[in-house]
């Protein structure tokens, strides 16, 4: 709990630094669509892909051809390139007031179960960045497939000072 504290008080972009967190650079769109879209107060990101430089980092389903593990892997590197995209959006991720809401979509093989610790990947990093009073609750899905044929798609909103 110090440690989500701690987290909190520092600010993320300090925390990002004291955790030795490079940010990949910002994710572009693979289709007719725009990153981030505010209304009011939130921002909503477009699906999160655990790519860099526009090239797919994982390939594959989560329980056949992926363990957990990459699955855990892929979830953190998505979720750093939302935060990459949130810090290209707001200038800064000490903007964020709360993490509303992340969505993790999984593509798994038929008999997986283990879902929620491939989502932790995500939720862990989010944890460690801006401490547990700004974490959200989440939803986790296993889907047949995801686009590009990568494991993890994150759905992620923000809310942010004004």
């Amino acid at each position: 709990m110090v440690n989500q504290q701690k987290a909190h008080a520092a600010g993320a972009e300090r925390r990002l630094q004291e955790l030795g967190i490079t940010l990949p650079p910002p994710p572009t769109p693979f289709g007719a669509y725009v990153e981030a879209v505010r209304t009011g107060s939130l921002v909503f990101f477009s699906g999160m892909l655990p790519v860099v430089g526009h090239e797919p980092r994982y390939i594959g389903r989560v329980g056949g051809a992926l363990t957990a593990e990459d699955g855990r892997k892929a979830a953190e590197t998505a979720i750093l390139s939302a935060l990459s995209a949130a810090r290209d959006y707001l200038g800064s991720l000490d903007k964020v007031v709360k993490v509303v809401k992340l969505g993790v979509y999984i593509a798994t093989e038929g008999d997986f179960r283990g879902h929620p610790k491939v989502a932790d990947g995500a939720s862990e990093m989010l944890l460690q960045v801006f401490g547990e009073e700004k974490l959200s609750g989440r939803v986790v899905l296993g889907v047949a497939s995801l686009p590009l044929g990568v494991p993890i798609e994150l759905e992620l909103v923000l809310e942010i000072e004004d």
